[in-house]
C-alpha cells in the first residue's frame, strides 16, 4: 500500500526515500548552514527543509535512527514525533546527544527516519466503570522480571 504526500523541498538536498525495499522509514537529513557541535545531554531543534502535505487520516511518526543511536549516543526526544495532518511547517528533529562526548551535526547528515501511518479517530464515550479483566489495574513491570 502505499499514499501520495506533497513536499516542498527547501533544502540542498534529494527528497527523502527509503533505503531499502523493506524499509519502513524514510531518512530525514539536517539541512544546516553550518556544522552544529551537539555537547553531551544538550538537546536542538534540527531543520530538514523540508514541508508536507499529509493526506486526512494519515500522520508521520518521526523516530530515531538505530546506528545514529549506537554509535554516536544520539537520539530523538519527543519519540515518535507526530506531524499531524494539518500542519504545514518545516519538518524539524529534536535532537538529543546521550553520549559523554560532543557529537558533531554536519549538513546533509541523516538524524531521524519518517513512517507514515493511518490514524484511527476515536469517539470516547463517557461511562462509570470499566470492565473488570484479568490483568486489572497491573502496570508498569507488574509481571515482573523473567
Amino acid at each position: 500500500m502505499s499514499i501520495e504526500v506533497k513536499i516542498v523541498n527547501k533544502s540542498t538536498h534529494a527528497l527523502p526515500a527509503y533505503a531499502t525495499l523493506g524499509a519502513s522509514g524514510m531518512d530525514l537529513r539536517a539541512n544546516l548552514e553550518n556544522t552544529l557541535p551537539l555537547q553531551p545531554m544538550e538537546r536542538c531543534l534540527i531543520p530538514t527543509g523540508l514541508f508536507i502535505s499529509i493526506p486526512e487520516n494519515y500522520e508521520a511518526q518521526i523516530r530515531p535512527r538505530s546506528g545514529l543511536a549506537i554509535k554516536q549516543g544520539i537520539t530523538c526526544l519527543n519519540t515518535p514525533g507526530t506531524i499531524d495532518a494539518d500542519y504545514r511547517g518545516e519538518i524539524k528533529v529534536i535532537l538529543i546527544n546521550l553520549s559523554t562526548q560532543v557529537q558533531i551535526i554536519e549538513n546533509g547528515d541523516r538524524i531521524a527516519q519518517m513512517v507514515f501511518c493511518e490514524v484511527a479517530k476515536a469517539r470516547l464515550v463517557q461511562i462509570n466503570e470499566l470492565e473488570i479483566t484479568a490483568r486489572g489495574e497491573g502496570g508498569f513491570g507488574h509481571t515482573g522480571k523473567q
